[in-house]
């Protein structure tokens, strides 16, 4: 099948970009936003257009993504949904644009943190080098219960975003909940309730126990065997 010519000024640009990438780029190439700009120097929002493209199934890598490729490159994955062919450009109800409204109330549901990492904005990482530079909302598939899958709203910071990507099954971790013991779910409501984990005693000890060298570790297991006796 004959694709429409991208260089066709009559179709959206967001159509012009897809079809570009296919007869330009082709799947497992690479280009950098300065060849995108020259083939498009009439669309200062090509770039955006080109993100655009990722609602529609197509994947689309960067350096954070990919890190074999260089901070202005990215990479044609896989071609998403044709969005050329009348019918095929509508994007998926998950993926519909949210209000100012939608968004201040899932970053304030989140007291303005991760819900992956629990940094905000401006933090930095504790796990990493970096500073946390934006918060946004990211779209959770999550599997019910009842096996339907519906797609559940959460905060993100740009570090973690690519990893809500990731399936959430609700069904298996409430009956995870449900076989803990009376005295491990009235430890894991304390958690809920304050929001964060505070560490109990002998994990404290253990960390400190990993760390010590061979000497020091025969004599806490000494006495912890002493005290079996």
């Amino acid at each position: 099948m004959t694709l429409p010519s991208w260089q066709n000024t009559a179709l959206g640009a967001k159509v012009r970009a897809a079809l570009w990438l296919e007869a330009e780029v082709r799947v497992g190439g690479i280009f950098t936003k300065a060849r995108l700009r020259q083939d498009f120097p009439e669309n200062t929002q090509i770039d955006r257009r080109v993100r655009e493209l990722r609602d529609h199934g197509w994947r689309i890598d960067t350096s954070r993504d990919d890190p074999s490729l260089k901070q202005d490159e990215q990479k044609y994955v896989a071609k998403g949904a044709e969005i050329w062919i009348p019918g095929q450009s509508s994007l998926p109800k998950h993926k519909s644009g949210l209000s100012q409204a939608q968004r201040s109330k899932v970053l304030s549901d989140d007291d303005l943190l991760c819900r992956t990492c629990g940094v905000g904005v401006a933090e930095k990482y504790i796990d990493g080098p970096g500073t946390s530079k934006q918060l946004g909302v990211a779209r959770r598939e999550v599997v019910l219960p009842d096996g339907t899958v519906e797609y559940q709203l959460e905060t993100a910071c740009s570090r973690c975003i690519a990893s809500t990507s990731e399936p959430f099954d609700l069904g298996g971790t409430l009956a995870a909940v449900n076989a803990l013991s009376p005295v491990e779910k009235g430890v894991f409501a304390g958690w809920i309730a304050a929001d964060r984990r505070t560490r109990g005693s002998l994990e404290v000890l253990w960390g400190t126990y990993r760390t010590l060298p061979a000497a020091s570790r025969q004599a806490i297991r000494d006495a912890v065997a002493d005290n079996d006796q």
